[in-house]
This record gives C-alpha cells, sequence and structure tokens, in this order.
C-alpha cells in the first residue's frame, strides 16, 4: 500500500477548522498522482508519449472521524482491482497521531478509467504500463 503525507492548511478547512468534506477527494487524488510517480510514470509524459490520461469515473468517501487543521495526515492508495481500461483503489486517510500510531478518519473507493488524450474515448491500459502497474501492487 502506496501512503503520502498531507499537511491540512488552513485553505483545506472550514470556518469551524475542519477539514471540508471535497478536499478528501483532493487529497485523495494527491496519493493516487504520486503513486503513479513512485511506480515510474509522469501523468503529463504519459499524455504525450502514450496518448493516455486517468479520469475518476466514480468516487465514494466514507467519513468516520474530522481531521483538522495543522493536522498531519496520510493518505493510502492501494489498487484493489485492474480492468482492461480501468483501476479500483481502495484509499484510506489517516491522522498520525505520535510515531507510528494512526486513526482512521476515511475510507474512499475509487475507480479510474484509462482514456485515449485526444479523444476522451476509453483506451486499453497500455501493456508495458499495466505491467508495471501490477509488479507495484
Amino acid at each position: 500500500m502506496f501512503t503520502w503525507p498531507v499537511r491540512v492548511y488552513y485553505e483545506d478547512t472550514d470556518s469551524g477548522g475542519v477539514v471540508y468534506y471535497a478536499n478528501y477527494f483532493k487529497f485523495m487524488e494527491r496519493a493516487r498522482s504520486e503513486w503513479l510517480r513512485a511506480v515510474g510514470y509522469e501523468q503529463d509524459v504519459l499524455a504525450h508519449q502514450q496518448g493516455v490520461i486517468f479520469a475518476v469515473r466514480s468516487a465514494a468517501i466514507d467519513f468516520l472521524k474530522p481531521a483538522r487543521f495543522n493536522e498531519l495526515l496520510h493518505i493510502s492508495a492501494a489498487v484493489t482491482h485492474m480492468g482492461r481500461v480501468s483501476l479500483s483503489f481502495k484509499q484510506q486517510v489517516s491522522r498520525m497521531i505520535k510515531g507510528d500510531d494512526s486513526e482512521l478518519l476515511a475510507v474512499g473507493q475509487i475507480l479510474v478509467v484509462c482514456l485515449e488524450a485526444r479523444t476522451f474515448k476509453l483506451k486499453l491500459i497500455p501493456s508495458n504500463l499495466k505491467k508495471d502497474l501490477q509488479s507495484a501492487g
């Protein structure tokens, strides 16, 4: 499971200092982008060299506890299923407490599809990319 740290900034919160619900989607997007980068792929390079982009097809989040201003969060991303044109992710948002201890705040299920960069039509995940993504877990 890939994990990416995110600090909660004032701009991420509502007037009560609680992370605004839509920002969890942004945090999860960052973690998926950083996961892809860690596997060795930049999204802009994929678009230009292989003609593919990834887009969210569906997203659902269960909010368990609130994240607050200035907390350090860890956002995880794990592929749960890889299809011919899609990737399903389970993502979690956890608050770091002390040392390696954490508290689960939200769980998301995100479906991402592979699209042809120019037409936005569904496209098979290129075999070299699929192989590398499967190796990354």
